[in-house]
């Protein structure tokens, strides 16, 4: 088969096989059948559609275990000898690898589905949390490293696009609040996550790498029995289903989108690279607070006593968290009523405005603060939960996964570039003698600056192009495409079998009637 070519293939040839059998046809087609075969993931007639939101929370509140890794910080500082700052390098490496491992294997993930792809970020995730153990109790931190950042980065990056790509397929009338769903589980992993592991880590020993090892084995084994459960209940959308869209659409205008571009021609797209800025700018102005938030209130409001500062600055970590679970899914929700292009101009534009607020009234009213701070992260929030249903405006339906993540690759980038700036330029007016709110004066201007910059690429973005776009309906449903020529092989050997079998049925069958005679 030449590169490029699509065999197609009816769903009917996967389970007709009058005389050898089905069980001959899973040995004679390998991996492209049985539990994880994309043509097993779709739904039976009839199937609830609210069936598949859980599935993806099951997902996402696990993976989303990475946002509470500061819990981990002090105990391994404290047990294996190590700095703050390569205490922080398991859950830096996490977020690089969840930007690359869904870029690269985006694409992978649309062919194979979301069954396929969840069980494979249950085993990379929770495969790390076990590595993680083991490198605790050998005392060896580089395992650590090895383990929760670039393995179970990889489980986070394959987790995170599943479930959006399918929520998107399955609720093309409400895609902003189906993915604000899955996305809001992301962020409320931690509010789960933070007090269950301060509590192992109490319960077996927080100073301990035995204590420390034993909290890790936990999670591993505790998030491999949640996650199992999206990866069983994770459907997608039969054909019956399919037919339903035209009649959503007519309820919702928005539902509608009557063409795809794949995920090779969408980077090629100048609407790409522009959502990519915003989407990298939005995130890097959410980022700087939440990488901060605990010293930031403490510096703005010197003047309050400590042990009033410390209790403040814990509740204010608490309220951000919130602040950043609850946007997710209040503002997503939103946009299916506004438009994308309209809610991601609130983000930014009033975002930049509350920015300037903290710069000229943040430390004159402590209420003020945390509330402008609150709404800055629930933009940020935000802008992660809207962003697939923006790309399915623009690219359709069709490896909108892949073009996710692809996508995600500027948060990789504004996952570094946020703490960075707010952190060197704070220590660097430390050193110049500056105190309190001056330490983040320049770090607010700069970020003003970026999310004016993302606001002028959203008012930039236009519909694709229509030389991008595919020449029919891609999202077909139909058999997966073979991968290469040994399954081709495969699919013909199988075809000559049952041939054969129908040539011995015939034959069996004159034979039986001459003896009668």
């Amino acid at each position: 088969m030449c590169n490029g070519e699509r065999r197609s293939r009816p769903l009917s040839h996967v389970y007709a096989w009058p005389r050898i059998g089905r069980s001959a046809f899973l040995v004679t087609v390998g991996d492209k059948v049985g539990f994880l075969a994309r043509e097993r993931q779709v739904a039976p007639p009839g199937w609830n559609r609210w069936l598949v939101p859980p599935a993806a929370l099951a997902i996402h509140l696990s993976i989303g275990q990475a946002y509470a890794w500061s819990v981990f910080k002090t105990p391994l500082e404290k047990s294996l000898g190590i700095t703050g700052t390569q205490s922080a390098l398991p859950f830096q490496l996490g977020i690089v690898m969840l930007g690359l491992s869904a870029a690269v294997l985006g694409t992978t993930v649309e062919r194979r589905g979301p069954r396929w792809a969840m069980l494979m970020s249950l085993v990379c995730f929770c495969s790390g949390l076990l590595i993680s153990a083991l490198g605790v109790w050998a005392g060896q931190y580089w395992v650590v490293v090895l383990g929760y950042g670039l393995v179970g980065g990889i489980g986070l990056g394959i987790g995170y696009i599943s479930p959006v790509s399918t929520l998107i397929k399955w609720f093309p009338d409400r895609p902003g609040m189906a993915t604000g769903i899955a996305i809001m589980g992301f962020g409320g992993g931690a509010l789960i996550a933070s007090p269950w592991s301060t509590s192992m880590l109490n319960a077996f020993g927080s100073t301990s790498t035995s204590g420390i090892g034993k909290a890790f084995l936990v999670h591993g084994i505790a998030y491999a029995v949640f996650m199992s459960l999206g990866v069983l209940l994770i459907r997608l959308p039969s054909k019956e289903f399919e037919a339903q869209k035209a009649a959503l659409a007519k309820d919702r205008p928005r539902a509608s989108v009557a063409f795809n571009v794949s995920a090779n021609n969408a980077i090629k797209t100048p609407q790409f690279w522009l959502l990519w800025v915003v989407l990298c700018f939005n995130v890097t102005a959410g980022i700087g607070i939440l990488e901060k938030a605990a010293p930031m209130l403490v510096d703005f409001f010197k003047e309050s006593s400590t042990p009033v500062a410390a209790t403040a600055a814990t509740g204010f970590v608490a309220l951000l968290s919130a602040a950043n679970m609850a946007g997710r899914f209040i503002w997503s929700s939103t946009s299916d009523l506004v438009g994308r292009k309209n809610i991601y101009r609130l983000y930014l534009g009033v975002g930049a405005l509350l920015y300037l607020v903290l710069l000229t009234f943040g430390a004159t009213s402590t209420p003020l603060f945390v509330i402008a701070a609150m709404v800055i992260l629930s933009f940020y929030g935000a802008g992660f939960a809207t962003v697939p249903a923006y790309l399915r405006d623009l690219f359709g339906t069709y490896q909108v996964g892949a073009i996710h993540g692809r996508l995600l690759t500027a948060w990789s980038v504004a996952g570094v570039l946020g703490p960075l700036i707010v952190n060197a330029i704070a220590d660097a007016g430390k050193k110049a003698g500056h105190v309190g709110p001056d330490l983040y004066a320049t770090s607010f201007y700069i970020m003003i600056s970026l999310l004016v910059v993302g606001f002028v690429a959203n008012e930039l973005i236009r519909p694709v192009n229509p030389k991008f776009h595919e020449p029919k309906a891609a999202d077909e449903v139909t058999e997966p495409e073979p991968d290469d020529e040994a399954t081709v092989a495969r699919w013909n050997e199988a075809e000559a079998a049952e041939a054969a079998g129908r040539q011995d049925s015939a034959a069996n069958e004159e034979s039986e009637g001459v003896v009668r005679k």
